[in-house]
């Protein structure tokens, strides 16, 4: 079972064009979202009787926002002390889904992992058309087929219709009719051992017959009532049908102290000479708020950068004090007046904060 966060992350299109060369996509991660779909993992596990939730991210790199959901899924998974728990950096998680599924139980990560790795569960068992999915929120949910619409076969008699009949069950459960979704969900699997396959997953030998999308759902109609010999028949909880309830921590307010800022620029002269840019940014003094360095894409590349890194003309200059004390919004104001004054176009300011004197930004690479 792979349980999603559906709201945030890259999935909120916060995109911009910073530049003539570079794009820009925010991904934005928060403490409550993390820690709902976590709980859910949870709550799900215990309701259902799995015994373990992993947690994929790839906070290796992005520490901060993968690294809090990460940090969340620690704190919360030690209220669930029966459960067994571990964490898989997102891309050997990805493949160790592919290669070894049956060491999975439970799989609990951020929105688009979710997306990328339910699809290769499902084609693991066989297609991306045996998958069904929900979206559960507090007031509403809606499922559907894992895949989506389709459009391409729409109307071809050729579709697998098994990813929305699994969200058809899903949905059938969430509304307390769970002796409904088990009669059905054993007629399904009753076809699918009788070898009345769709064209997506039949195979000579395996298979008995090759049907269309009418026809497959057709005989799960004339299995209803039957339960299938060799794969598991399905039981659904019976004793509770309300929907889980998921109540968020109470948050502690954090004290929040601005101590620089990441101003970002569009430049593309003099060959684009990260000596250059630095050097006329360095006159740039808003009451002791100094540059400190400049990254392109994200790697070092004024003071003391390397020659051979390719530079495009996207420039992020940290400036802060030499104390690294607290500043105030007029000192920002005060720099990019100065910045615009030495000729430059910021397009973008990133203020750099702490929460209770803890860092709350990524070092730039030397830093």
């Amino acid at each position: 079972v792979i349980i999603r966060e559906n709201e945030e992350d890259l999935y909120a299109g916060i995109e911009h064009r910073q530049t003539q060369e570079v794009y820009q996509t925010l991904k934005l991660i928060s403490r409550p979202g993390s820690e709902k779909i976590i709980r859910y993992a949870f709550e799900y596990a215990k309701k259902y009787g799995r015994k373990k939730v992993t947690c994929m991210t790839k906070d290796n790199i992005m520490k901060l926002a993968d690294g809090l959901f990460h940090k969340t899924f620690d704190e919360i998974a030690k209220e669930y002390p029966e459960i067994e728990t571990d964490h898989k950096i997102i891309d050997i998680g990805s493949a160790l889904i592919a290669e070894r599924p049956e060491i999975f139980d439970v799989i609990v990560t951020l929105n688009l992992y979710g997306d990328i790795i339910s699809d290769i569960a499902a084609q693991v068992t066989g297609s991306v058309g045996l998958g069904g999915s929900a979206n559960v929120g507090e007031e509403v949910a809606m499922f559907e087929a894992i895949h989506g619409s389709a459009p391409d076969i729409a109307g071809m008699d050729i579709a697998n219709p098994s990813g929305l009949l699994n969200g058809a069950i899903m949905m059938l459960v969430h509304i307390g009719q769970p002796e409904i979704a088990e009669k059905i969900a054993n007629a399904w699997m009753k076809t699918l051992e009788d070898g009345l396959h769709t064209g997506d997953i039949y195979q000579n030998g395996i298979s008995t017959k090759k049907v269309g999308t009418q026809e497959f759902a057709q005989a799960v109609v004339e299995r209803l009532g039957q339960k299938p010999k060799n794969m598991i028949p399905a039981v659904f909880d019976k004793s509770s049908t309300r929907p889980l309830e998921i109540k968020l921590s109470p948050v502690n307010k954090e004290k929040k102290a601005l101590i620089g800022v990441d101003v970002f620029i569009d430049w593309d002269e003099d060959n684009r000479n990260p000596d250059v840019i630095g050097e006329r940014l360095r006159k740039a003094d808003a009451n002791g708020l100094k540059l400190q360095l400049i990254t392109n894409r994200g790697v070092k590349v004024y003071p003391e950068g390397m020659p051979e890194t390719f530079c495009t003309d996207h420039w992020r200059c940290r400036f802060k004090t030499a104390e690294q004390s607290k500043i105030k919004h007029d000192d920002v104001l005060d720099l990019l007046k100065q910045i615009k004054d030495l000729g430059f176009d910021f397009i973008k300011t990133e203020h750099l904060y702490t929460f209770n004197e803890v860092r709350g930004y990524s070092l730039a690479q030397g830093e």
